[in-house]
């Protein structure tokens, strides 16, 4: 069965310019890792949605052919044993896709039958966008302070702004107690109704995407605390 993960990962203070350097160098080594289809190496924006970079903190997004093939990397694989070495903290949660619509990169890496029980419990969100360039004023006066009102929103248990690239390759990505919860602030939120109805209107993506998830399990920390164990 394919697993989806996303790990959340915070440097030690004096490791900002290893973890800079491995959004390029780490290609390589991620690229030949057996059993996986589909990865992303992160960065976040400063304050958590900020267009300038916060070099403590990465994502990592992967998508894999079996569980077996995920719990391998992680517990032996050198550039994750790195990463274990060099980060204070590390929050890594397994998810299965409920939802998916849009592509990321030509393709959608979360069309796959998820076969796990369903169960209630949080829900996680990610959403995908690569900019074209000539609306990126637009977009950052507009869609970064309405992200930013994620974190304050009901139900929800942790998010964070997210990108391949600084500027124009941004992704958010978002925990909640519950599917109502994030459809409560989805539909009911005014600021978030407005900026969906500008995206279509002056249409300021090359690609994106949407995903939503149910979190199977998760472990570690982010801030101090797991967020869906609280």
């Amino acid at each position: 069965m394919h697993l989806t993960t996303i790990s959340l990962l915070t440097l030690h203070p004096n490791q900002k310019r290893w973890g800079f350097a491995q959004m390029g160098t780490a290609q390589r080594p991620l690229q030949r890792v057996p059993g996986l289809r589909f990865q992303k190496l992160l960065g976040s924006g400063a304050g958590g949605f900020g267009a300038l970079p916060n070099l403590l903190r990465y994502g990592f997004m992967a998508v894999w052919e079996t569980e077996a093939a995920a719990a391998d990397f992680f517990n032996t694989h050198p550039l994750w044993q790195e990463y274990e070495r060099r980060c204070q903290e590390i929050w890594t949660a397994q998810l299965a896709p409920i939802k998916s619509h849009g592509l990321w990169d030509g393709q959608n890496p979360f069309d796959y039958p998820d076969t796990s029980p369903a169960a209630d419990g949080p829900v996680a969100v990610l959403t995908r966008a690569s900019i074209r360039w000539h609306k990126t004023p637009r977009f950052w006066r507009y869609v970064a302070p309405t992200s930013a009102t994620i974190a304050q929103a009901p139900g929800v248990l942790a998010a964070i702004g997210l990108g391949e690239l600084p500027v124009v390759r941004q992704a958010t990505f978002s925990l909640w107690t519950s599917a109502q919860a994030m459809q409560d602030y989805a539909y009911r939120s005014e600021k978030h109704k407005e900026v969906i109805k500008l995206t279509r209107q002056e249409d300021w993506y090359g690609e994106e995407m949407f995903a939503r998830f149910r979190v199977l399990s998760s472990r570690g920390t982010i801030d101090g605390r797991n967020p869906t164990q609280d």
